[in-house]
């Protein structure tokens, strides 16, 4: 083979070296991951498979897509936007993701880990669960997916979140088990009504939570890509995590039990909870995420 036309065909890791080194240049983390999951993405094969395809010969039809990927990756497009999708907590919950919501983050899993956990478990009468902020409907699915006695309501300000949310309701056929209202918070969300018993079994809220003064320091794959509305918690991150404990007691929004979980960021934790105790709330705790950062508060509503 002339070198002038091996040259025009690249290996699978030849490419996955160029490229990792390209971002890697440019301060882009993970650079190599990000290049094995944009060559699967443009090859159309899982990322695993690549590694038994190194010396796989890639002529210009098969690398013009992924020169297209890696261009929209150079410009701090996260990876998720690119390839469309994302993996959230169960394997296989595979959830459709655009610039109408924030990507789905490992840490919001550990809420739904206790969200879970807080449910009477199975086998038990039909519960209710709200989700607030509820973007992709990251939450909401994964709860109704584990739990088929729990009816889920997905609640968020945005139109064009919960269209997005809608889409992998329907991809993940649950429409009977989940249900999209738009809502500024509760103002729209009918509280269930169980005969003497009133409220939710437990309420799951990832909120803005940044400060505002952080925003202009964030990564750019999060500042510029990801919608601001759904970044910004106001001065001190909390704005909108306070509102949603006032509306929840003076709703009543809760049974005698049921837990409020609030997803939070760094340094927040003993904030929220002093909020939530101040509101009557008990067994408030914290737990952290994977990088031992509290990252989830809750707190019990008193049992009557």
């Amino acid at each position: 083979m002339a070198e002038a036309e091996r040259r025009a065909r690249w290996t699978v890791r030849e490419l996955l070296t160029w490229t990792s080194e390209r971002f890697a240049s440019l301060g882009i983390p993970d650079a190599r991951v990000d290049a094995e999951h944009l060559l699967a993405h443009a090859l159309g094969c899982a990322r695993i498979e690549l590694y038994v395809q190194h010396d796989r010969l890639l002529d210009e039809s098969d690398r013009a897509g992924f020169r297209e990927l890696v261009r929209r990756r150079l410009a701090r497009e996260p990876v998720a936007y690119i390839e469309g999708t994302r993996g959230f907590h169960a394997l296989d919950l595979d959830l459709a993701v655009d610039r109408r919501a924030l990507i789905p983050r490992p840490e919001t899993e550990h809420l739904v880990d206790w969200l879970l956990e807080s449910l009477r478990p199975p086998p038990a009468p039909l519960m209710h669960v709200l989700d607030v902020g509820t973007g992709s409907g990251a939450i909401a699915l994964a709860v109704a997916k584990a739990r088929y006695e729990v009816q889920v309501t997905a609640v968020d300000i945005s139109a064009e979140a919960l269209a997005l949310a809608r889409h992998n309701i329907e991809r993940l056929g649950l429409e009977d088990r989940v249900t999209c209202v738009q809502s500024d918070l509760l103002e729209a969300v009918e509280v269930p009504e169980r005969g003497p018993q009133r409220g939710f079994d437990a309420i799951a809220a990832n909120l803005p939570y940044i400060p505002t003064v952080d925003l202009d320091g964030l990564e750019p794959e999060v500042r510029v890509w990801e919608p601001t509305s759904a970044l910004d918690g106001g001065p001190d991150g909390l704005t909108f995590v306070r509102q949603l404990i006032s509306a929840v007691v003076e709703c009543s929004a809760l049974i005698p039990g049921g837990r409020l979980l609030l997803e939070i960021g760094v340094g927040q934790a003993g904030q929220v909870e002093s909020l939530l105790r101040e509101a009557g709330f008990l067994d408030v705790q914290s737990r952290s995420d994977y990088a031992r950062i509290p990252r989830v508060v809750s707190g019990a509503w008193p049992s009557e």
